[in-house]
């Protein structure tokens, strides 16, 4: 096998404890971190990257512990003005985080990518490995529901994923990956589908134009980590959508879900059972403990997907 390349789609805290487990393992030319941008938005007037910004704390070791986002020890007191002046509140930005949002937001007002001033900030906290936003335009993520259309963190935080989901929309009007995602896609020896929402998180990568001709043309596996553990999502609203949208919660619908691209899954130790029905889709289990709450189970997780990434690569 050649020095491996892994490109991993993440959004979310699970994905960034996969991306803080293959780190671990992987140099910074043998990893690069696509990132869902399907749920920034404006906020206060800045551009706020939810989910490129929970990967790059997570992989500066500077995150929340506790929520796996947001900065450590940081404070609340602009939130807290914000919320005297009877203003939006509902969205919670840190104090330190505030920084994060200003000097991306200034960037992109002074023409650079979103690609740019990630990689900036990524190497300003010390972060070597390569995170890359999916696509420098805007992507939004609509979701249709039972209160009508609402843009992701409307749904997420200020509903906090309550209203029932009939249908998601993905994407801008004009929104393409950039060509640094796609360098990295064709220089893959695998692709990896974190333990993230497969709706939410990983869907509004693979939905950009070129992404899945990109994957079924590279000859790359596409391999994932199961976001189900015993018929529960991790975190987050995943088992709540995939009933809501009439699929199976379980791994095996994550499977099914990815069904025309992936080559193999990983599922945890409670969910064995379903393995014989996965494969009988054409895609490869194995059953390993999966949830995340260590550094230890991080590295650990990330060191036995590259084993079975070299048991799959010629």
């Amino acid at each position: 096998m050649t020095d491996p390349h892994v490109v991993l789609l993440v959004g979310g805290v699970g994905g960034a404890k996969l991306a803080v487990g293959l780190a671990a393992h992987l140099p910074p030319e043998g990893l690069t971190i696509v990132v869902n941008t399907g749920d920034d938005f404006e906020h206060w007037g800045l551009h706020v990257s939810p989910d490129l910004d929970t990967v790059m704390y997570n992989l500066a070791g500077v995150a929340n512990p506790e929520m796996g986002w947001g900065l450590a020890g940081d404070t609340l007191e602009a939130l807290g003005m914000m919320t005297r002046y009877a203003g939006p509140s509902w969205f919670r930005l840190g104090d330190r985080d505030l920084a994060t949002n200003l000097l991306r937001t200034a960037a992109l007002r002074r023409g650079e990518t979103l690609t740019a001033v990630t990689r900036t900030l990524s190497a300003a906290l010390g972060v070597a490995h390569p995170i890359l936003p999916m696509s420098d335009q805007p992507a939004p993520t609509v979701l249709d529901t039972d209160q009508g259309p609402l843009a992701f963190q409307e749904y997420f935080v200020r509903e906090r994923w309550q209203p029932v989901v009939r249908a998601i929309r993905l994407g801008g009007v004009e929104a393409a990956p950039s060509p640094q995602v796609m360098a990295a896609f064709e220089q893959a020896t695998a692709v990896v589908l974190g333990p993230s929402n497969p709706y939410l998180s990983i869907d509004p990568i693979l939905a950009l134009p070129g992404i899945r001709s990109q994957l079924a043309s590279s000859g790359a596996p596409c391999l994932a980590v199961s976001p189900i553990i015993g018929g529960q999502a991790v975190k987050g609203p995943a088992a709540k959508l995939m009933a809501e949208l009439g699929q199976d919660v379980s791994s095996f619908g994550v499977a099914e879900h990815y069904e025309d691209i992936l080559k193999g899954i990983i599922l945890d130790d409670v969910d064995q059972d379903e393995c014989p029905s996965i494969e009988a889709l054409g895609i490869r289990t194995i059953s390993r403990p999966i949830l995340m709450n260590t550094p230890a189970d991080k590295a650990r997780l990330g060191r036995e997907m590259l084993e079975w990434i070299q048991e799959l690569t010629p």
